[in-house]
């Protein structure tokens, strides 16, 4: 039983990670840019994140859950302003610099987990749908003990961060092909994405309000 919540849990974390959105770019971005590890710490930021919501939904923290909506506005233009300006800073990045940068000293991974967490901690609706999951799944359930639904919330966290291993090797694979030119225009690529999710985020915002 508790090797069955295990791989639901990890199912439902890599179905919460796979959808490549502004975090996915982000970490795409960094293997390319300063290593497997800086993607791969960038994702377990990610990881974190996705598991503290998915604690929220499995034990129905209802006050958080209300905060949450009742400024869901407010934490979406919040979001999306932070998307942007991540995505205008990878837009004006200069590989070749920042290549040079990472050789002479080690890469900051606790600044790359740190900054992931904190950007996808500014999308708390990401527990409605650990909430719809596992009532979807019945992983959870309230009358079972917290440490038996606790496997469940450990198989999120494997879940997430096997994906972005998955993710951050792969890539990182094909990092070595990659010339400093090609370098340059995935940093414009990826820079533009980022900010177009973000402002598309921000844009979603204001149609809300306005219809």
């Amino acid at each position: 039983m508790l090797l069955t919540l295990l791989i639901k849990g990890m199912i439902i974390g890599l179905a919460a990670s796979i959808p490549l959105g502004p975090i996915g770019v982000i970490c795409v971005q960094r293997t390319i840019n300063k290593g497997k590890i800086s993607g791969f710490f960038s994702g377990l930021g990610a990881a974190a994140a996705d598991t503290i919501f998915a604690t929220i939904a499995g034990f129905s923290l209802s006050f958080i859950i209300s905060f949450i909506e009742e400024r869901q506005l407010i934490l979406e233009i919040i979001g999306g302003a932070i998307v942007v300006i991540l995505g205008l800073k990878t837009f004006r990045t200069n590989p070749v610099a920042q290549l040079k940068r990472h050789k002479r000293k080690k890469n900051n991974l606790f600044e790359d987990f740190l900054s992931v967490l904190l950007l996808t901690g500014t999308n708390p609706f990401t527990v409605f749908f650990f909430i719809a999951m596992f009532a979807a799944s019945g992983v959870i359930v309230h009358d079972q003990s917290i440490w038996v639904n606790s496997i469940a919330l450990i198989g999120v966290f494997l879940g997430a961060a096997l994906w972005w291993y998955i993710l951050s090797s792969v890539v990182n694979y094909f990092r070595r092909h990659f010339r400093l030119k090609q370098l340059w225009w995935i940093n414009k690529i990826a820079g533009a994405i980022i900010t177009i999710l973000g402002v598309l985020a921000i844009g979603n915002v204001v149609n809300k309000l306005l219809f």
